[in-house]
C-alpha cells in the first residue's frame, strides 16, 4: 500500500484539517499519517481558539514518521507560525519526499485569519520552493502573486508569477465569482482548465484541504499530475453532491461517500432473537 503524510492542525469538527486529510487519503486509497501542527477550537461557524505545537514536538513527529514509515507524498496544511514551517523546511531538505502538496492555508471557510504577516514571509521563503504543487484559492493567490484576480486571465497570470516565482506547478482553484468550479493548472510555462460543474451545496467546509489530499494520494499511487488533479476534483464533487448536512454553518462533506462494502452499513432493526444472541 502506498503511504501520504498531512502535516497540518487539527480540526475538532472533523470537517477539515488532519481529519479531512485522513478520511480524503484512506477513500483514495493509501495510508494516511500525521504530523499535527496545532490544535483548533473549531466547528462549522467560527474558529474560537488555536494551540500551536511546539517547534521540538513538531521535529520529533516527523523524524518518527520518516524513520518509519517513509510517505510516498506529503501534504502540507495550515501552518500559522514561522517557527514550525521552518522546522517543517528543513526536515523536508533533508528527507527529501518524492512530492510536496502545499495547500497554502491563510483563511478558513469561516472567514476566520489563521496565519500571521510573518508566517506568510517565512512560508513564501522557506516552504512553497520546495513544493510539487500548490493549491491557493483566488485570496490565496492574490497574496501568493501580490496581483488583483478579478478574471480567467488574471487567473493565468497570477498562477504564472507564483509558478515562476517559487519553481512549482500551481493549481489555482476557482470560485470566488470568477469562473464558478473551474481550476487552473499551471507548470512550466504552460497551462490547462480543469471544468466543473458547481454543486449547490452550501457546506464546504475543508474542501482545499479534501483536494489538495486527494491530490498527494494521487500522486503517491503514481499517477502524473494532471490525473491526479483531475481524480481528486472528481472526488471532491462526489463528496460535495452526496449533500450531507451537518452543523449550524458550512458544514462538512461526505468524505465517505463512495465506500462500499459490509463494513459502511448501518444497523437494521433487530428481532427479539437476534437481541439474545
Amino acid at each position: 500500500m502506498r503511504t501520504a503524510l498531512s502535516i497540518a492542525g487539527s480540526d475538532s469538527s472533523g470537517g477539515a484539517g488532519i481529519q479531512a486529510d485522513i478520511k480524503t487519503m484512506m477513500a483514495n486509497g493509501v495510508y494516511a499519517m500525521s504530523a499535527i501542527t496545532a490544535m483548533t477550537a473549531q466547528n462549522t461557524t467560527c474558529v474560537t481558539a488555536i494551540m500551536n505545537a511546539t517547534p521540538e514536538f513538531l521535529k520529533a513527529e516527523l523524524d518518527e514518521v520518516f524513520t518509519d514509515i517513509f510517505p510516498d507524498a506529503v501534504k502540507i496544511g495550515m501552518v500559522s507560525d514561522s517557527r514550525l514551517i521552518r522546522v517543517i523546511a528543513d526536515r523536508l531538505r533533508y528527507y527529501k519526499p518524492a512530492y510536496i502538496v502545499v495547500d497554502p492555508v491563510m483563511v478558513a471557510t469561516s472567514g476566520a485569519r489563521l496565519i500571521s504577516e510573518d508566517a506568510i514571509g517565512t512560508l513564501k521563503q522557506e516552504l512553497l520552493p520546495l513544493s510539487t504543487v500548490l493549491t491557493p484559492n483566488i485570496p490565496e493567490a492574490e497574496v501568493l502573486s501580490e496581483m488583483p484576480i478579478r478574471s480567467e486571465e488574471e487567473m493565468i497570470t497570477a498562477a504564472a508569477c507564483i509558478s515562476d516565482r517559487y519553481h512549482c506547478a500551481v493549481l489555482c482553484k476557482g470560485g470566488h465569482q470568477i469562473n464558478d468550479a473551474n481550476d487552473l493548472l499551471y507548470r512550466s510555462g504552460s497551462f490547462r482548465w480543469f471544468r466543473g460543474k458547481r454543486i449547490c451545496n452550501p457546506n464546504t467546509h475543508g474542501t482545499g484541504c479534501t483536494l489538495s489530499s486527494a491530490i498527494a494520494a494521487n500522486l503517491a499511487k503514481g499517477f502524473g499530475l494532471d490525473r491526479s488533479v483531475q481524480r481528486a476534483k472528481d472526488y471532491i464533487s462526489g463528496a460535495l453532491s452526496a449533500m450531507l448536512d451537518l452543523g449550524h454553518g458550512s458544514g462538512p462533506m461526505n468524505h465517505a461517500f463512495c465506500f462500499t462494502g459490509p463494513y459502511m452499513e448501518c444497523a437494521r432493526p433487530q428481532s427479539e432473537s437476534e437481541v439474545s444472541e
